[in-house]
């Protein structure tokens, strides 16, 4: 945004000037547009051209009535922005990947990751300063510092190690990584990345970071796993002391309308069953939930999990008073 020849950067100006006031009317005539802009109807048709080579159709027509119209394209074109519109887009962003809504984070961060590339420094401070002002209620993700998600984003963009603090059990250690990814779920944001002093691939949850920075030391990327399921996989079931898997009788589409995407991996087998992998604190509590999912399913991981689910089948049906002669004898003494 920032142009380094004062000539360019007055025509720029003047575009997005004529860009504005093409905006603001739906019929604009040359004279008009030049006296506005303090040029020639020539200089106008110039510019014109220019927003046309962007991918904005503007229009011109002859006779009584006609003159520049802005129309509607067929692709999405290069937004141009002054620094009015520059700082309520990114303050807007902020907010949106900060705390909010949680179909449109993931995407308001990787508009603010684009429009920080090109933001001058004049403007970040000034993006900074009312970011502090925006607040967010309701449900959504757990809120966490939009600075934050900048750091981050930009440490996984420029491929540049990343610090902060994380709680580890009851101490809260230093971390030091290479990032990768920014994932967002359904309810928090994760960041994948290699964690350096333990040798392998971790998922963090960013609102637990604290002291985040970035470094300017450049590491060089490693094959990453896809960044998506690995963090699913580890929220639903790899960060609890139990885990289990399931043939489910339901298409995966139904089985996904029912389960969050943090409480299990939903996988297809077939048109009409899938596998459900699951974790939690207690193998009832997992088994508990698929069970009131109200499909049959099977176990198929762990086999414990097999003979607890006799186990429950028959203290059941004996509080209903209707225990099989075939499970009384097969009770274990």
């Amino acid at each position: 945004m920032d142009v380094a020849s004062g000539d360019e950067r007055g025509t720029t100006e003047r575009v997005l000037t004529l860009l504005g006031l093409l905006q603001q009317r739906r019929v604009w005539t040359g004279p008009e547009l030049a006296d506005r802009l303090g040029v020639t109807p020539r200089t106008v048709r110039r510019d014109v051209g220019r927003l046309r080579t962007l991918g904005y159709p503007v229009y011109a027509s002859q006779g009584v009535g006609g003159g520049y119209q802005l129309g509607q394209g067929q692709n999405l074109p290069p937004l141009l922005l002054d620094d009015e519109e520059a700082i309520a887009t990114a303050v807007s962003l902020l907010a949106g990947a900060g705390g909010g809504v949680a179909s449109t984070g993931d995407a308001a961060l990787r508009a603010l990751t684009k429009l920080d590339r090109v933001l001058p420094t004049r403007l970040r401070h000034e993006v900074r300063a009312l970011s502090g002002s925006v607040e967010s209620f309701g449900g959504g993700r757990t809120p966490v510092p939009p600075e934050v998600l900048m750091t981050l984003a930009r440490a996984c963009r420029d491929e540049v190690e990343a610090g902060f603090d994380y709680p580890s059990g009851s101490e809260v250690r230093r971390r030091r990584v290479e990032p990768y990814r920014l994932v967002a779920s359904d309810r928090r944001w994760y960041l994948l990345a290699y964690d350096l002093d333990r040798d392998d691939w971790r998922t963090f949850r960013v609102d637990r970071m604290t002291d985040v920075s970035a470094r300017t030391w450049r590491f060089r990327p490693r094959p990453v796993p896809d960044a998506a399921t690995y963090v699913q996989e580890g929220v639903a079931s790899r960060v609890y002391p139990h885990q289990a898997r399931f043939l489910v009788h339901a298409s995966a589409e139904t089985v996904r309308a029912q389960v969050p995407p943090s409480a299990a991996v939903v996988t297809p087998r077939g048109s009409r069953l899938c596998e459900v992998h699951s974790g939690g604190r207690s193998l009832d509590f997992v088994l508990m939930h698929v069970l009131l999912l109200g499909h049959d399913f099977e176990v198929l991981d762990p086999p414990e999990l097999g003979r607890r689910c006799r186990e429950l089948a028959e203290r059941l049906l004996s509080a209903a008073g209707q225990v099989p002669v075939t499970l009384r004898r097969q009770r274990p003494r």
